[in-house]
């Protein structure tokens, strides 16, 4: 019996995952009840794989634009932080249309960002991020049944470069998280926290 599972993705990066991080994975993961649980499991999974760093979940609160209108802002909410203190649950930012937006939100496509230059050059809040350390972003676009993107999974690490394996393991972790992320987006936005 092998001790790992191997997914291969769309580059060839193949993934291997120890056995006992997959069984949980393919085994808690479905099972988990609601965003809290389902993101705990995958978060743990995030740090033994990974390292440290920071996952969030935000919601698209606001409708995709048509594909021409320039002018459009979207609001993401945050849903599901492992850093409450920094990021707290309930946190909105609102995004003009850039191209990390229309990569990400309007073309349901991944974002991967290394280096603090292009943290800098797409995130307003990059000097926070700075501060926790991290120095790479990955986000993954979640899909409703339709194909549209409704959220997005969002993994930062230490390292300025991501491995391959380290991006197909966080679109692993994102496709799995997705039906109690797309059930989070059901249930509408998320009660403002304390501050």
């Amino acid at each position: 019996m092998s001790e790992h599972a191997t997914f291969p993705d769309s580059a060839g990066c193949g993934l291997a995952l120890a056995a006992p991080a997959c069984a949980t994975l393919l085994a808690d993961l479905p099972r988990a009840r609601g965003l809290d649980a389902a993101m705990e499991i995958a978060d743990a999974a995030r740090r033994t794989l990974i390292g440290p760093g920071l996952l969030t979940v935000n919601l698209l609160c606001s409708p995709l634009p048509p594909a021409g209108d320039a002018g459009a802002t979207l609001v993401l909410q945050r849903a599901w932080t492992s850093d409450p203190a920094a990021y707290p649950v309930a946190g909105r930012k609102r995004k003009a249309l850039t191209p990390w937006t229309r990569k990400l939100l309007l073309h349901g496509e991944p974002f991967i960002g290394e280096g603090r230059e292009v943290l800098e050059a797409v995130f307003d809040d990059h000097a926070l991020i700075a501060s926790l350390g991290l120095q790479a972003v990955i986000n993954v676009p979640v899909f409703d049944g339709q194909g549209g993107c409704i959220a997005t999974f969002n993994l930062l690490g230490t390292e300025p470069r991501w491995t391959p394996e380290a991006i197909s393991l966080a679109r692993l972790l994102a496709a799995l998280c997705s039906p109690a992320i797309a059930h989070a987006v059901m249930m509408g936005p998320v009660p403002a926290a304390g501050r």
